[in-house]
């Protein structure tokens, strides 16, 4: 029997995967479980529609990343910190305390989780920080931290 599936399943497939299966398996396990459906047309056109509306709105969300990428492309982020002796800062710069800067300066709304440090920004300087908007792109920004 054709399912389509309507979760993941475990050795089967995937969300909207069409899958052959045992009709036993079918009646008794996936479809008790709403794991899937039976591929009926009427299913198959509405599993095509569902597959078209995801499509438009991952590249409606690509293309909004490209955007918001070509906007802090290369710029300068500029943090003020009071610091000590040889460049040290008092505590460090966060990717939290980078989206907030770039939510001021620029008025773009970031994630902090979106903004890829290898560890804590701890002293005086420049650095090239990449901000991961989407899975396929990306953008690379400049944080200057000066004392203040």
């Amino acid at each position: 029997m054709k399912v389509i599936l309507l979760q993941d399943v475990k050795s089967l497939g995937k969300k909207g995967d069409l899958v052959n299966v045992a009709d036993g398996y079918a009646r008794n396990y996936l479809f008790p479980k709403n794991l899937a459906v039976e591929a009926t047309p009427g299913n198959l056109a509405k599993l095509e529609q569902e597959k078209k509306a995801r499509e438009n709105k991952l590249a409606k969300e690509k293309k909004e990343a490209e955007e918001l990428a070509q906007k802090i492309k290369k710029g300068t982020v500029t943090l003020k910190v009071k610091a000590g002796e040889q460049g040290k800062i008092f505590g460090s710069i966060t990717s939290k305390d980078i989206a907030e800067a770039l939510r001021q300066q620029y008025g773009v709304e970031i994630d902090k989780r979106k903004v890829q440090l290898d560890e804590a920004i701890k002293s005086l300087g420049s650095y090239e920080v990449t901000v991961k908007l989407h899975p396929e792109v990306e953008a690379r920004i400049i944080v200057r931290v000066t004392e203040g």
